[in-house]
């Protein structure tokens, strides 16, 4: 083996790790591999012409005029601020005492009939809570019958409102633990209309 072989590796390896060097922070460094370093899909917000991809452009005037990736959102569509109501935040600020007081929610028009919220409320009731309180609100999930879990009460038994279902669904009490992570504040809601049908049952 030629006796200066390991003298030019080094000096090639030097080389390499002063191109990867740069003293310009604003200007794009030597890429090698530009496909791992920039994503083809779009992200929000981003221009969706990368610099090292001259060749490739896109032909959709929306993208032009503002160079960002992210669209216009679908007409109709409802922001959130919108789609909430006041008396979630009002439960947070004054608490449970306060949220037993509110015995209906004023759904908005858009989200349909009560039948349609109790239809929903009724899906949402059966994946996340009929496994301890049952399918007709009686305590008598499937975990209280194979003894996994005990003191699940009977809607009809309890002094609730929807105002206060929805804030232990929100924040949890005693055994029950807080859903606000799985459930949005809307499906939270009917939820609670729906257990409050069970209730009146």
């Amino acid at each position: 083996m030629n006796k200066y072989f390991y003298e030019i590796i080094i000096i090639l390896n030097v080389l390499l790790l002063l191109e990867s060097c740069w003293l310009d922070k604003t200007k794009t460094n030597t890429v090698y591999m530009p496909d791992m370093y920039y994503s083809d899909a779009y992200e929000p917000y981003s221009d969706p012409y990368f610099n090292y991809k001259k060749i490739k452009k896109i032909q959709i005037p929306l993208f032009l005029n503002g160079k960002t990736s992210s669209l216009f959102p679908v007409k109709g569509t409802i922001q959130r601020t919108d789609f909430y109501d006041f008396i979630s935040d009002e439960i947070e600020n004054k608490g449970f005492d306060y949220s037993k007081k509110i015995i209906t929610y004023p759904f908005p028009e858009n989200i349909g009939t009560k039948e349609d919220v109790l239809k929903k409320g009724k899906k949402l009731y059966q994946i996340n809570c009929s496994i301890c309180h049952g399918d007709d609100g009686d305590g008598q999930g499937q975990l209280v019958k194979n003894e996994k879990i005990l003191g699940i009460p009977n809607y009809k038994d309890r002094d609730i409102t929807i105002g206060s279902v929805y804030y232990v669904i929100t924040y949890g009490k005693n055994n029950m633990n807080s859903y606000a992570s799985q459930l949005n504040e809307i499906d939270r809601w009917k939820i609670a209309e729906y257990v409050m049908y069970l209730k009146n049952k």
